[in-house]
C-alpha cells in the first residue's frame, strides 16, 4: 500500500498517511483534488467498488472529515480517501456520476449532518427524519437531551411503582 501512496503523491497532494494492515490504508486529500483522485483511482487503478462513505464530525477544530472507502477486487485491497471541510461551510462535491450508490450515503449525509453535495439527485430529500424541521441531529453540538425535553417535557405521565401499582389494582383488599 506504501508504493500506491508513493506513486499517488506524484499527482495529487496526499497527507496523513496511515496503514491500518497490510491491504488498508488512508491518506488525506485535499478538497479540490477529491474527484480527481477518485476517479484515476477507479479507473486506473481498479478500486471499483465504493465500499462507504461516512463523516466525522471534529468540533473541536470545526470540521467534517468525509472518508471514501474503496476497495480494488483484484489486489484485495482497500483504500480510504480522508478529505476535511470546514463545519461552518460543509460542501462537497457529488460522486454519484462515478458511483450510483453515492446517493444514498450523501443524501444521508446531508440529513444527518448537514452536509451539502451540490448536484447529487435527491440529496435534499427526507431519508429517515421526514418531517424533521431542527438542526442535523449527528452533529456533535445538537443537544438531544435538551431538545427532547423543550418539545416532549409537555407530555409528562405519572410514575407508578410497579409493585404499588400491581396492589392497588390487581389485590385492592389486601
Amino acid at each position: 500500500m506504501k508504493q500506491l501512496d508513493t506513486e499517488l503523491s506524484k499527482q495529487f497532494t496526499l497527507s496523513d498517511y496511515v496503514e491500518q494492515r497490510p491491504e488498508l490504508a488512508f491518506v488525506t486529500v485535499e478538497k479540490q483534488q477529491l474527484v480527481p483522485l477518485l476517479t484515476y483511482l477507479r479507473d486506473t487503478k481498479k478500486y471499483t467498488h465504493l465500499v462507504t462513505l461516512t463523516a466525522v464530525d471534529w468540533l473541536e477544530v470545526n470540521q467534517f472529515q468525509l472518508t471514501y472507502l474503496l476497495h480494488n477486487y483484484e489486489t484485495h485491497t482497500d483504500i480510504g480517501i480522508r478529505v476535511k471541510l470546514d463545519r461552518d461551510n460543509p460542501v462537497m462535491e457529488t460522486i454519484h456520476h462515478l458511483w450510483e450508490q453515492a446517493r444514498v450515503y450523501q443524501r444521508e449525509l446531508h440529513e444527518m449532518f448537514g452536509i451539502d453535495f451540490p448536484g447529487s439527485p435527491g440529496v435534499e430529500e427526507p431519508m429517515i427524519l421526514e418531517g424533521w424541521q431542527g438542526p442535523p441531529v449527528m452533529r456533535r453540538d445538537f443537544d438531544t437531551a435538551k431538545y427532547s425535553l423543550e418539545t416532549y417535557d409537555h407530555r409528562k405521565r405519572d410514575t407508578r411503582e410497579p409493585e404499588i401499582y400491581m396492589k392497588e389494582k390487581l389485590y385492592p383488599e389486601d
